[in-house]
Parts: C-alpha cells; structure tokens; sequence
C-alpha cells in the first residue's frame, strides 16, 4: 500500500486507487495522524461524526473499521486494541515518513558538508507534497495538529533549502521560484530576504529593494508591524553595496549533533537548559555509564520506525538514581544541540506533579506562549510531542510517580531521548529500558567515602571506612552525608563517626531496611547542626514550594538576611540544602531534596508547635505578598480599583526590595509559580486573609501572560477559603478578578457561556454591599452591563452602566469612571448608535492616559477606532486601530490584539480593501491558538463573509456554519444574528435552500426574543 496525505488524502494499491467515502476517508485521516500507535475510539468517533455522534458510535466505528478494512484490501491492517484502533503502515509507505526521511538526511548531508547531495535531497523531500497536508481533512482536530505540525516543516525545509541554494551560487535558477512562494507567503521574512539576497546578486538591486518595499507595505498595511530587524539590515546593506551580501566561497554548515542527527534550530527559537548541576565527586556506576551512553547515542534519525530512546532508573530512596541520570545527562548534554528539559514529579510525596502541569511548564520553556497552551492533557501532551517533531532534546524526568504521570511527558520524535529515575520499576513503560539500581558495592562506597572526606583520612584508616559505609547501608546519599559531616569536621577521627554510628542500634536496623537507610544519614547530618540552624532546616521543610530565595529564611526564622544566609550555608555544607542556580532576578534559589524535606517535616512535627511552624509559615506568606503587592502596582492591567486586606506582611530591607524589584515582571516570572503554590498552602493553613490578597495581587501578571490556569487555581482555591471563613470581601474582589477569565476563556461547551455574567456581577454586587464597598459595587453594575449587553438587552445596559458611572464618580474612582464610559459606549454601538459610543469612548481613553493604565489605554482606543470606522470617521478610527495594536503586541496582549484585527478586518471589508481576507484569517488563528472562543466566533464569521463575497461558497459555509456553532455557546444575540444571515446566503448560493430558511428562522427567532429575561 501507499498512503499520501501531503496534499489531499490518497490510498493506493499497486498503483490502483483506493475509493473511499467521506467517513472513511476522516477514519483513514484520524489513523493515519498517528501510525503505528494506538488511537483511543473516542477521537476516531470525533474525526467521523464530529460533535453530534450518534448514539450508535461506538458500534458504528467498529462497522467502519471492518468497511475500511476491506477496502485496503487486507484485513490485518487495523488492529485493535483495549483503547482503540492502530493502522499497521510499513516503512516507506506514508508519504510523510519518506518526507521527514529524506529531510534527515539532506540536513545531515549539508552539515556534513555536502551542499550538492544536501540540496537535492531536500529538494527531492519537498517535491513529495501535492498541497497542503491532509487537505480536505483539516477540521478533525487530530488531523488539524499534524498537518499543522507538517505544513510548518515544510515551509521551514523551503527556506532551508533557498538558503543552500544560495550558498552554491544558483540564485538565477531559484528566482522565480522564490518569488511565486513570495506571493504566496508574504509575511514570511525570511523567504523575502532569500529573494532580495537573489537579486543583488545577480546584479539587480533595484529590485532587491523593491520586494523590501512591497513587504513592508504588505507588513504596516496588514498587520500594523514595521519589518523585522533582520530584513531591516539586508536593506541597509543593499544600499550600502555591503560586500558581506555577496556569495560565501563555501556553504555555510548548519549546526549538527556530533555523530549526525538534525540540527538546532534557527536562531529566536528557545534552547531549554534545565539540567540540575551535575555531581562533581560521582564515583561508579562505570558498567551504566556505558550502557547509558549507547543508549543515549543511539537517539537521533536513523531507518523508519526507529523510536524515542527511553531509559527508566529504578531504585531505593538514596541510592543515587538522580545523581547517575544528571552524571549521564550531563556527559552527552553536547549530544542534544536543541536543550534539555527537567522536572522533578515528586513521587515520593503524596500528590505528585500532574502530568499537565509538567507539560504546562515544558511548553512555557520551548517557546509556548502561557495562553496558547490547551486545557486537557492529551492536547498539551501532542502539542509537546510536535514542538520535537524535528527537534534534538534530552528530557530528564526525575522522581517518577507511575507509568501513568510519565507517558504523556514522553516525545514521539526519534532524536530525542529520555531519562526517568522512579522508586519502583516503570515495567508498564511501553520500549524503555530499565534499569535497577542497587546500592555500591563495599570498594565504590569507600572510595565515594573519600572524595567526599579526603583520601588522606580514609587511606589511615581503611576498616574503619568500610565499617561506616557499612553502617550507612553503602546507600550513596548516606554515604555522601557522612563523608560531608567527616569534611565539615576536619579535626574528627574516622573512628570517631563510626562510634557516633554505632551508638543509633535502631538506626542500625533502618539502614538496612530499603528508603529507611537514608532517613538515618540525614539524622546524623542533622545532629550536627546547631540549634538555630535546626530549627532553620526544619522550617524550611515546612514549605511547599520547590526552592526558595533567601529572604525566606530569613522571614521564617523571623531575622535579619545576613543571619539567614548563615544558616542556609550550613545546611548546603551538610548536603541538607542545595543551590538550585539563580532566578531572572539574579537572586540565589536553594531547594531540598525530597526526602530530605520529608525528613525536615519529621523533626518540625517532633520538636516544634505547631502554633510556631504557623506563624513561621505565615511570614513567609506575608513576604512574598509585601514583595507582590509593590510589583504589581507597575503591571498593566484593568481599571480596577486596588483593594487588599489586613493580612500581616513581613517587610524585606528596602534595599533587598528595591533589588528584587527593578523589574516587576521579571520577579513575577521568577515567583509567580511559587506564589500560586504559597496560595494553595495558605489555603490549607486556613490563612484565607493571606490567600485571597496573595492571589489577587497575581492577577494583572497571569492575565498579561496568559497564565490562565494558575489564574484560575489561586482564585478558585481562595474563594473557596474565604467561603469557608466567611470572609466576604476576600470573596468579592476574587470574584471581580475572575469575570473576565470566566467571562472570556471558557472552554467551547453546549450552553450559553455569557448567561452567568450578570449572575455573577449580581453575585459581586450582593458582597461588596454588604461590605459597604462602594467602588467594588462600581464594578459589579459593569460586569452585570456586559451580561445584558450579551442578551441584547440593551436599554437596560445602559441604565446600568449609568448608574456605575454614578457610584464611581461619587467616590471619585476614575477606574470605575473609565470602565463605565467604555461599557456605556459598547451597549450605545451594539444599540447603532456609533456617534455616542464615540464620546463615551474619548472620555474613557482621557482617564486610561490620566490614570497611566497602559494596558486599559490601547483598549479604550481600539474601541474608540471601531466605534469612529463605524461613525464614518475612517482614517482617525484606522489610526487609533493600527496604534492600538502596536500598544496591544508590545505588551503580549493577545485578547486586545484579536480585537484590534477583527475591526480592521471589518473596515479592509467596508472599504473594500484586499487585507480584509488574512486579517481576518489571522485573527481568527490567534483565537483558536489561545482559546478566545468569543473572538474566534466573530473572525469566523468575518472569514466566511469575505469568501462568499469572493466566490469561495463552500469554504464560506463551512466557516460561517463553524461561527454558528461557537456563538451558541456564547449567548451573544447581537453577534450571531448577522453570521446567521449570512449563512442563508451562502446555502442559498449553494443551491440549499432549505438550510438558508433555517439558518433565517433562527435569526428570526433571536431577534424576537434577544433575551429570555432583561430584554428591551
């Protein structure tokens, strides 16, 4: 058989092809997205029926299946499995494993330094593709993540390949083709510099600068973006007749793996180092280190079906797993030029790291934006798994709870490889190697004993060494510990330490008892710290979170930094505490191992009150939010009023303070991971004072960074503790904090996803009054004017929105002033009347510039531009459009930026201009991308509108049936109405009537009855 998706779906046998029908070829699609590998059935039921299967689905798959099977003519291709279906394809038979195959090679060819054979084999690669991926398939979600992942390769392999060309001089032979893809793809920068480079070289400057010139009209006309650095200099260079533009007497090589393998990636695209520092005095372990370093050799592009190398470490608590995984990373780290992720899963605790967080973190790391990464586990696991599709990367995943936390955390590409270090043998772990660890054999144990002690001590005396290794269970960490109580102690005798062993008898049974031995080496560490410095240790295993500045300390122990830091260097000393590297603050982080926290807790719970650890618990709090609430005053946000409560802080020196804080968002990006932790913390505490403040001074942070998910975990878990508390104003201003999240990112559902707004703003309402908060009240009138705005009720919204101006102005809040003017002004447009949003809007952007907001300032303006398009006022309403939109992308504002396209399609589409098309379009992928489902309705709709204008009529259908689907989970009358009618012209221009009179009834029906409750 021949499978080929790299342009339509097509099967093949002996040359003769397969026909299949519409459902079947959508099977063939889903299967063939992952082949070889188990689907689950409930995504094939998702790529045949969509959203609405039938009730018989699961019956109807398996009749599809049979149907399928029997018209690739071999029964044995679809085998079924326990969790689904996996297509059997055999190597070269799939299109895309023959394109991804000969990329390989061609890379490794030009990296090597064979630019001829490199060349034509990519060039070979990408004559395989008849268009884009999968075409025709591309609204299965399954299906629309690979030919994603394959449409991009693509694109990057022409560009490399353009630039190899260039290299050999052939730049006549590639100008036509350069330009025609120029055409095609006209913001991609490099193929334009590719085909500039082309012209000066053969002579023809004049229009090398021309195809600048249409760019960067193409660039400011469309997307508001002045050209890229990169294009910027080759510019200046043309003009400058910079001799560097002429052609390099030799290829430039592309950086590669030593042994071959693909090469790192361009420049801008992250490189991830997360490995821990590596174990200076490693001893052993040379027979798996050898084994290790085959295995970890052996990753990278070889022959068809070759997989992700996977190695799993198993072994008692102490015995060196991790030290053995970082020592190997480390030694092969020159192996994966694309990085290194690592994350601790905490296995040994009692709630390990979800395995979408782990993912949420790893994407943060390769480039991901925090609101494009999806909801469930399985998209952030294949969002992963396609990020290293091509890319060369060590994971590191330490500490491993099950098969289960670690399956989705492991990539798909064969150049990449994994190790996993786990208490208990992973032997569910589908193709990894494992490997048991045992403790040292007695000669590895005395010699690790000497590195760590000095040799001259252990060499004078021999037996004595072997007795305490004994004693230790020639467990390594126990062993280290030791050997570091003998260096911190030089005038100590070997026999000395022994006797100290000796004298524990139950701490001699523990050491031979398997995790047990080790909480012994910590005991004797711990002994000889002195009592301040203990009781240090024990708070700081107190904490939650993973690693810890040294402020922290330094507020647990309630003293001064300089005596902080004195404890923390005795607890690094006894290999209590280790130093994690430094944060983007340049501040040193320090982190307990495991165990060792576990130990920590142990003696807290033995030796101190739990009234002590509470308070000790609650300055740490108090510090993170005496640091967070300076930070966050310099966060662009919303116009909030700010409000915080009477929870305790714990002052930092103003020095220390003004350090950390030179850049605010540097610092959150440092501990706003911790902080979210610290929430949850103070929320089991019972500290709901400290919870709720904590979490709202993060807001403005995960709101500009997309941190939905922390977002929604820090004020879920303190509103739940103000409840139970019966902490009303910690309650209401979380509440006011989670509208918008609520409001705007939900999840696509059945249902209408703005009903609950103005049950909300009432909710809010209802608490502020009873708090007698009168500028909170403010804010809920507004929240409660966007839900009937919603419901198209829009009289009422104006009365609303009306009396929040009222209150705010009563209490003198421009905040609440601004907010109001720009909700007065959506129900007066929303209601036609565009000349008076137009005021209402001037008067909000004034306060926006009085209050400084500059997050708040771009959206009053983008609002103000779309009400002035609207008044007939084109050109100043563009102009606040295109400005809008430079505030919006400086700031990483993805929801304010969708909103700015979205009207500047609406005005290329009054005006008639040609840009109306792809803004809409890239719109309406930055709304798919991070989850906007109110914007993605309305860029849909915008999409559908141009193409039936132009023609297209079936691909207008499909996206304006898509808006459809997407506004009824909104429950935006206003909004869906005019996608509705113009549905109807599109079916009836397809020929459907009888689907344009329903897509008419519907509208019809909206406009009847806008609202079940609140309407005009």
């Amino acid at each position: 058989m021949e499978f080929e998706v790299l342009g339509p779906l097509q099967a093949s046998d002996h040359e003769t092809a397969v026909r299949l029908s519409p459902k079947l070829a959508g099977l063939l699609a889903a299967l063939l997205c992952r082949p070889n590998v188990m689907v689950p059935g409930e995504r094939l039921i998702d790529a045949v029926w969509g959203e609405k299967p039938p009730p018989s689905a699961v019956k109807s798959l398996q009749a599809y299946v049979h149907h399928l099977r029997q018209e690739l003519r071999d029964p044995g291709r679809v085998e079924r499995g326990a969790a689904g279906y996996r297509l059997i394809v055999r190597p070269g038979e799939l299109d895309a494993d023959r394109f991804e195959q000969a990329v390989g090679d061609g890379r490794h060819a030009l990296a090597e330094g064979d630019p001829e054979p490199g060349v034509d084999l990519l060039r070979d690669a990408l004559s395989l593709w008849r268009g884009p991926a999968f075409s025709g398939h591309e609204a299965m979600p399954l299906v629309r993540e690979e030919a994603a992942r394959l449409d991009q390769l693509r694109q990057t392999v022409m560009e490399e390949r353009f630039e190899a060309e260039l290299a050999l001089g052939r730049h006549g032979g590639i100008i036509a083709e350069l330009a025609a893809l120029v055409a095609e793809y006209p913001f991609r920068e490099r193929l334009r510099a590719q085909l500039m480079i082309a012209f000066y070289r053969l002579g023809r400057p004049t229009e090398a600068l021309e195809t600048f010139r249409r760019g960067r009209e193409v660039l400011v006309g469309e997307l508001g973006l002045e050209p890229g650095r990169e294009l910027t200099r080759l510019e200046q260079a043309i003009l400058n007749n910079d001799p560097s533009l002429d052609a390099p007497a030799t290829v430039p090589r592309r950086r590669a793996a030593p042994g071959g393998g693909p090469a790192a990636e361009p420049a801008g695209v992250p490189v991830p180092a997360q490995l821990p520092p590596d174990i200076a005095d490693f001893t052993g372990r040379a027979d798996l280190m050898a084994a290790l370093a085959e295995r970890l050799a052996g990753a990278g592009p070889g022959t068809p079906g070759r997989t992700v190398a996977v190695t799993a470490i198993a072994g008692m608590g102490g015995v060196g797993k991790t030290a053995l995984a970082l020592h190997a990373a480390h030694a092969h780290a020159d192996a994966f030029p694309d990085g290194s992720l690592y994350i601790n899963l905490r296995g040994a605790e009692a709630d390990p790291v979800d395995p979408a967080q782990a993912l949420y973190g790893f994407l943060l790391a390769l480039g991901v934006e925090g609101s494009a990464v999806p909801e469930s586990v399985e998209q952030r696991s294949a969002l992963f798994r396609s990020r290293l599709a091509d890319r060369r990367v060590l994971v590191v995943l330490d500490n491993a709870a099950s098969e289960r936390q670690v399956r989705p955390l492991i990539p798909a590409g064969a150049a990449c490889a994994v190790l996993i270090t786990a208490r208990t043998p992973l032997t569910g772990l589908e193709g990894a190697r494992l490997i048991d660890l045992d403790v040292f054999d007695p000669p590895q144990a005395v010699e690790l004993l000497a590195r760590v002690a000095g040799a001259q001590r252990v060499a004078a005396e021999p037996e004595t060494a072997e007795e305490i290794v004994r004693l230790c269970g020639r467990a390594p960490l126990a062993v280290r510990i030791a050997g570091a109580r003998l260096a911190g102690r030089p005038q100590w005798t070997l026999d000395r330490l022994s006797r100290l062993l000796g004298d524990e008898r139950r701490r001699l049974d523990v050491l031979a008892a398997g995790d047990l031995a080790v909480r012994a080496s910590f005991a004797l560490s711990y002994a000889g710290l002195a009592p301040a410095t203990r009781r240090a240790f024990r708070l700081m295993g107190a904490l939650e979170v993973t690693d810890v500045a040294s402020w922290a300390a330094a507020a647990l122990l309630d003293t001064t930094l300089d005596d902080a830091e004195q404890h923390i260097e005795a607890l690094v000393d006894a290999r209590l505490l280790d130093i994690a590297g430094t944060d983007t603050t340049g501040e040193l982080r320090y982190r307990m191992h495991d165990l060792v926290r576990l130990f920590a807790r142990e003696r807290g719970e033995d030796e101190d009150a739990p009234e002590e650890r509470l308070s000790a618990l609650a300055r740490v709090l108090g510090g993170w939010l005496w640091l967070a609430e300076q930070a966050t005053e310099y966060i662009p946000g919303p116009c909030y009023a700010t409000m915080h409560g009477p929870a305790p802080r714990w002052p930092l020196p103003t020095a220390h303070t003004a350090a950390l804080l030179i850049d605010p968002m540097a610092w959150f990006d440092a501990e706003s991971g911790h902080m979210a932790t610290a929430v949850g913390h103070a929320c089991a505490l019972g500290l709901d004072e400290l919870a709720w403040d904590l979490a709202g001074c993060l807001e403005k942070y995960f709101d500009v960074r997309g941190r939905f998910d922390d977002w929604r975990f820090t004020h879920e878990s303190a509103i739940a503790a103000c409840r139970a508390a019966g902490n009303v104003r910690g309650e209401a201003v979380l509440r006011r904090g989670m509208a918008d999240l609520i409001t705007w990112t939900t999840p696509q559902a059945p249902g209408d996803a703005m009903a609950g707004l103005f049950e909300q703003g009432q909710l809010v309402l209802n608490l502020f009054q009873s708090v007698g908060d009168r500028r909170g009240m403010a804010d809920a009138l507004v929240m409660r004017t966007w839900g009937l705005i919603s419901r198209g009720a829009l009289r009422a919204a104006g009365e609303e929105a009306e009396a929040a101006l009222d209150l705010a102005e009563s209490e003198d809040y421009l905040g609440g002033q601004a907010r109001a003017y720009q909700v007065m002004a959506v129900a007066a447009y929303s209601d036609g009347k565009a000349g008076v949003a137009v005021t209402h809007l001037t008067r909000a952007l004034e306060l926006a510039r009085l209050l400084g907001n500059s997050r708040f300032e771009a959206t009053a303006m983008q609002f103000l531009g779309a009400a002035q398009c609207e008044a007939g006022q084109v050109e100043p309403g563009r102009d606040n459009l295109l400005n809008s939109l430079a505030m919006t992308r400086a700031i990483k504002d993805r929801y304010a930026e969708v909103f700015s396209l979205l009207y500047l399609a609406r005005l290329h589409i009054r005006l008639g201009e040609p840009g109306a098309l792809a803004t809409a379009e890239a719109a309406a992928d930055l709304s798919r991308t991070h989850g906007m489902n109110h914007h993605l309705a309305d860029a849909l709709g915008l999409v559908g509108e141009v193409l039936l204008e132009q023609g297209q009529v079936a691909q207008a259908v499909a996206r304006l049936e898509e808006s459809v689907r997407v506004w009824r989970t909104r429950g935006w009358p206003s909004f869906m109405i005019p996608v509705l009618r113009t549905l109807a012209r599109a079916h009836r221009a397809a020929g459907d009537h009888a689907a344009a009179r329903a897509a008419l009834a519907e509208a019809a029906a909206l406009t009847t009855h806008p609202a079940e409750a609140g309407a005009d």
